[in-house]
């Protein structure tokens, strides 16, 4: 556990963590909320979706997490890896689900966002 947790560079890993949880909120918001919204039928709800909310910070946080771990052994093919595993999964999710295109492309598209901003923390700080 001593390899996961003692070399981390916490900072980083908390500073992208934030920067990519709230540009969630410009991807899913002023960029492409309407396209994805549209792309899904679905309308933006009244309420704040809490749990969904949640579980995404988890998420962002342990993605945050791997990628500082990652650095600690100048891994940066590792976490490239790391990401298009998970991009990869997602388009499969995203095809069995049926959605379109514009669709997937945007929550991908989102993934590999927060992973540059992770990376860039790690770099920066």
């Amino acid at each position: 556990m001593a390899d996961i947790t003692s070399s981390v560079n916490w900072l980083a890993v908390i500073v992208g963590f934030v920067v990519a949880y709230a540009a969630g909120w410009l991807w899913y918001g002023p960029l492409f909320g309407k396209a994805w919204f549209g792309g899904q039928n679905i309308v933006m709800p009244v309420k704040p979706p809490f749990l969904a909310m949640a579980v995404q910070a988890a998420g962002t946080f342990l993605l945050a997490w791997v990628i500082g771990v990652t650095e600690t052994t100048n891994a940066l093919a590792l976490t490239i890896l790391i990401v298009a595993t998970i991009v990869v999964l997602m388009i499969a999710g995203g095809l069995y689900s049926q959605k379109r295109g514009d669709v997937i492309g945007i929550e991908t598209g989102y993934v590999v966002a927060m992973a540059v901003i992770m990376v860039a923390a790690q770099a920066l700080l």
